[in-house]
């Protein structure tokens, strides 16, 4: 990025925590602090787990804890350990708790409206569209990829749903036995890796590679959830891929993938990989490609 726009990206964040009230210890004319009244938004009639709010909002377990201690203090929120597990606590919400959510949730609209008001209609959508934009492209500047065991649970949710996306979109379906295998033990630092991206803590794709018998690293199983297309998730994760298997010594990638899957052909040429002949017998394979890592 260059340096005529940090300023830029600066003074947004001064204008939005400015008009939403993040400086007042008031936040919405309330009794507590942005970070207590996002909490409460966070946790909602239905509770949650207090590992997933961490997750979620991306927040120091001791600044959580704190958190949660000021607002069973005033009487809003009761986190005890669950039954089936005595070290997983989950956040819920008391009566006084679900009341001053309401209420929150009154004032939040009232303050949405007070920002709509003085525009004309062109200008409100304007914004709200600027808004849903500047919000997705957020989301994706925060998105995380972490190496683990294809057999965690966010991996093995990926591959399911990266599965199911293919039966649905190859001609002849798709049986995960039938095409070639990738052992867990391939997959295993420094000849290999399976990656997950996360999105706010949720699992939104996934991508792999093993070492081939040339000596080349063999990228598979790379998936974007449809929710996440369009933010540039798919070239990070490939990118991701790649700077670990150059980490690993490799200086090629091979892949090949489906005739139905255009986009990810699309994505493949522009990252600089170039068609070349068959180097395996994947049954469901229409093209392949290579890249030299360099």
């Amino acid at each position: 990025m260059s340096d005529a726009r940090l300023p830029k990206v600066r003074g947004f964040n001064r204008t939005v925590s400015q008009i939403v009230g993040a400086l007042d210890d008031h936040y919405l004319g309330r009794d507590r602090p942005l970070g207590e009244a996002r909490l409460l938004f966070e946790i909602g009639k239905s509770g949650a787990d207090v590992r997933d709010l961490r997750a979620r909002l991306a927040l120091d377990s001791g600044y959580l804890s704190r958190l949660l201690r000021s607002l069973e203090r005033q009487g809003l929120v009761a986190a005890p350990a669950t039954a089936r597990d005595r070290r997983v606590r989950r956040a819920k919400l008391t009566r006084s708790g679900v009341a001053e959510l309401r209420e929150l949730n009154r004032r939040s609209d009232q303050l949405a409206q007070s920002i709509l008001d003085p525009l004309s209609e062109a200008q409100r959508a304007r914004l709200v569209g600027a808004m849903a934009e500047v919000e997705r492209l957020l989301a994706a500047a925060t998105a995380t990829i972490d190496a683990e065991d294809v057999s965690s649970p966010d991996a093995q949710y990926c591959l399911g749903e990266y599965y199911r996306e293919l039966a649905a979109r190859f001609e002849t379906g798709f049986d995960p036995a039938q095409s070639l295998p990738m052992e867990a033990g391939e997959l295993a630092p420094p000849r290999g890796a399976f990656l997950v991206m996360r999105l706010a803590g949720k699992p939104v794709g996934c991508g792999a590679f093993k070492e081939l018998a040339e000596g080349a690293a063999y990228l598979k199983r790379m998936w974007i959830a449809a929710p996440a297309r369009g933010l540039g998730l798919g070239r990070r994760l490939l990118d991701a891929l790649e700077a670990r298997a150059r980490a690993g010594g490799y200086r090629l990638a091979r892949l090949e993938t489906n005739r139905a899957l255009t986009e990810a052909q699309s994505l493949y040429r522009r990252c600089g990989y170039r068609e070349i002949a068959p180097f395996n017998d994947e049954p469901y394979a229409h093209h392949w490609f290579e890249k030299a890592l360099g």
